[in-house]
């Protein structure tokens, strides 16, 4: 059986949304598809668990990673989860997209990924 330790969700934000991602500050993110590329070296269940979770069930408090305060927004959703077996960022150096917001979601990168947030357009 294999061991994941790498997820990306693909997610659908229905309207241009203006949101404060951590110390990062405010950012406009357009209206389309995104996907977002994680990790986690244990219980990685867990964690995509909890990123499924709705924006009502997820408290301002609780918001940790920068991806939480995406997925909090009554205009995201996630279409799509896929589990891979190799590094976070050997993932996410794979995948296309635009980056919109430089050191989203990698701020602990060891491989130097602008960002582990791609947008994929409308």
């Amino acid at each position: 059986m294999p061991t994941y330790v790498t997820y990306q969700l693909e997610i659908l934000l229905s309207t241009p949304t203006l949101l404060t991602i951590g110390r990062f500050g405010f950012f406009d993110f357009p209206q389309g598809r995104y996907v977002y590329t994680g990790s986690a070296l244990r219980n990685i269940e867990a964690r995509i668990a909890r990123h499924l979770l709705t924006a009502k069930k997820l408290n301002e408090n609780k918001l940790r990673w920068h991806i939480d305060y995406l997925l909090a927004s009554p205009a995201a959703s996630i279409l799509k989860v896929t589990k891979f077996t190799l590094p976070e960022c050997q993932v996410n150096q794979c995948t296309q997209g635009e980056i919109l917001i430089a050191g989203f979601g990698s701020s602990d990168c060891r491989a130097h990924c602008a960002s582990h947030l791609k947008y994929l357009g409308k």
